[in-house]
């Protein structure tokens, strides 16, 4: 299970098509007055399109990540335009501004937060364009909302939609690593306070409009804090040593994909088909290793046929399936 260069292009057709795309629309919009009844494109010059602010940003987390790795694509050109077109000084200044607003605080919390530091740490991978210069300060605003938010959010929220802290984590700390050691450091802490005496999980999963598995994603975030081998203490004790993962962790039915909620069970196939590639990989203790690799190839099989097709999963599913593609199965 790798990404090829057809799958790569089939999923920036599908990006290239929607990231520009201004309605249907679902604003994360809190109004302070009349003024503020506008348009997405108005509110959002950058990210305006793909259904919603979130999607648009990890949808183009998708284009330069797939521009770079084929860089000779017959659509890699169309989206540097593109990219060069959208990432303005202009642009990208009123996205800050829109979230300078007091009734901003909670924008995007957390998801979209990550996605934004993972979209410029992606687009400080390709140094030969002005795209992660013209996105820092919206970027480092970001991080500091997270350095803000830590220190009060007492209890985790470990549902398997947007509000979910560990993915949002996830993705931030991997911003944060070459950057930001402070938040490396918060994000840490706070992981280690809210997850590191966990065990023996037993929570019902999945739930009917789910994209994350809480337990898996928050097992994928503790295995970038901890080390290999106290890692691998604690998931045993989380999820293996009960036989979760074989007993219940298969992959989900989608019934309808028109419907915006019932198509997330697509995500959650690919979601944990990366996440149990993720944290195969950082295990020191390879017992259930097969288990483990069978059932995200399991996960990802049962997927991966969706990612295009309705509008309602393809606007944002392509995102979730690069991120399991490009974590490769750990070598034997």
């Amino acid at each position: 299970m790798e990404l090829t260069q057809a799958m790569a292009r089939t999923f920036a057709r599908a990006a290239l098509g929607h990231v520009g795309q201004e309605y249907p629309n679902k604003l994360d919009h809190v109004m302070g007055s009349d003024a503020d009844a506008r348009t997405p494109r108005d509110l959002h010059p950058a990210f305006f399109g793909s259904f919603d602010w979130h999607s648009c940003v990890h949808s183009w987390w998708t284009l330069l990540t797939l521009l770079r790795l084929y860089p000779d694509m017959p659509e890699a050109r169309d989206i540097e335009a593109l990219a060069d077109k959208t990432f303005t000084v202009e642009n990208l200044s009123a996205e800050l501004a829109y979230l300078e607003r007091p009734e901003s605080r909670g924008f995007e919390r957390p998801y979209g937060w990550g996605w934004m530091l993972y979209l410029h740490h992606e687009a400080a991978r390709h140094a030969d364009h002005p795209w992660a210069d013209r996105m820092e300060p919206l970027a480092r605003a970001f991080a500091m909302r997270f350095g803000g938010y830590l220190p009060v959010l007492t209890y985790p929220i470990t549902v398997g939609t947007h509000g979910n802290t560990a993915f949002a984590l996830v993705l931030a700390r991997e911003w944060a690593e070459p950057r930001d050691r402070k938040l490396v450091e918060a994000i840490d802490e706070w992981s280690i306070r809210c997850y590191g005496d966990k065990s023996n999980y037993s929570g019902w999963e999945p739930g009917g409009d789910e994209f994350l598995s809480p337990v898996l994603v928050a097992s994928l975030l503790m295995s970038r804090v901890m080390g290999g081998p106290e890692f691998s203490v604690w998931f045993e004790s989380l999820i293996m040593d009960n036989g979760w993962l074989d007993r219940e962790c298969h992959p989900v039915t989608v019934t309808d994909r028109t419907d915006g909620k019932i198509a997330h069970l697509d995500g959650l196939n690919l979601s944990r088909g990366w996440c149990l590639r993720a944290i195969q990989r950082a295990r020191s203790n390879g017992a259930g290793a097969d288990l483990l690799e069978r059932r995200a190839v399991e996960h990802l099989e049962a997927a991966l046929p969706h990612v295009t097709g309705d509008y309602m999963g393809e606007h944002w599913l392509a995102s979730f399936a690069l991120l399991a593609l490009l974590t490769p199965e750990k070598p034997r």
